[in-house]
């Protein structure tokens, strides 16, 4: 990214990505030309085969890693390398072992606002906390929790520094179905409490059209008969179902069925299509 001669353009919205590219091997680039918006406090989900760059966008979006080319805007202003305004949440919890749940997120809140007194950062902590559901567990150590709760913190963690965008790398992949749908209904709950702006990567198409506003649909990169064809977003679906939707009564509303069997049948024929 080259932010000596990039601008954000005209009326642009509150997250740009422009022209973005990466390659690991020189010549085969794992993706090309990737180009989305995402506005204020909307909730958009991609969703592709493993191996299409989906991780290494949402790398790029947190300052994690560097595009070999192309533009990322958020806010109006170009972003490099990682800052406090983007929250990340990875598949794995990311806890420090040592330290309790409190301090853990206190560490995050801390770095945040390095001038609050102790009393104000564990007004915070708890707040958040809160929110997951974990107020019992608040001086118990990572060891001490399950996979779920310590996801929870994670969240909590994440939610806690206020941040501008959250990042959601798969956060729910490795728990079973009825932690997911439970901390599914808790991200929900926040978001719509914190007007958040998100953009989470899964491979669960359920949980896409539960939690997105919009859904993008990302294609593998492939050899074709005119040479090899880089992985780009193929379509981008807005969610039509009413966004107070819930997990009991999502297969209940009209339109679900055709919009889960497009975003499976785009998987089953068109994500690896050459």
């Amino acid at each position: 990214m080259n932010p000596a001669i990039a601008v954000p353009a005209a009326g642009s919205a509150f997250l740009r990505i422009e022209g973005l590219s990466k390659s690991f091997v020189p010549g085969q680039p794992v993706f090309a030309d990737v180009g989305f918006t995402i506005e204020r406090g909307e909730f958009v989900c991609i969703i592709g085969h493993s191996g299409c760059g989906k991780t290494t966008i949402l790398n790029v979006l947190a300052g994690l890693d560097a595009a070999t080319g192309g533009h990322v805007f958020m806010d109006g202003r170009e972003l490099a390398g990682p800052s406090l305004e983007r929250g990340v949440v990875f598949q794995s919890h990311a806890l420090m072992p040592w330290l309790t749940v409190r301090r853990n997120i206190a560490f995050a809140v801390q770095s945040r606002w390095p001038e609050w007194t102790a009393a104000k950062v564990d007004e915070q902590v708890r707040r958040f906390v809160s929110l997951v559901g974990l107020d019992g567990a608040i001086d118990k150590k990572p060891s001490q929790l399950s996979g779920g709760m310590k996801q929870r913190v994670g969240i909590a963690r994440a939610f806690s520094i206020q941040p501008k965008m959250l990042l959601l790398d798969e956060p729910f992949g490795a728990l079973d179905a009825l932690t997911r749908g439970t901390i599914q209904d808790e991200l929900m709950a926040i978001v719509r409490q914190t007007r958040q702006t998100v953009f989470m990567i899964t491979h669960d198409v359920d949980e896409a059209i539960l939690l997105a506003d919009r859904i993008l649909l990302m294609r593998n990169g492939s050899e074709t008969a005119a040479g090899y064809r880089p992985g780009n977003i193929a379509e981008t679906v807005v969610n039509p179902l009413p966004r107070e939707r819930t997990r009991a009564g999502l297969h209940h509303l009209d339109g679900y069925y055709a919009l889960r069997n497009h975003i499976v049948d785009f998987l089953v024929t068109r994500a690896r299509a050459a």
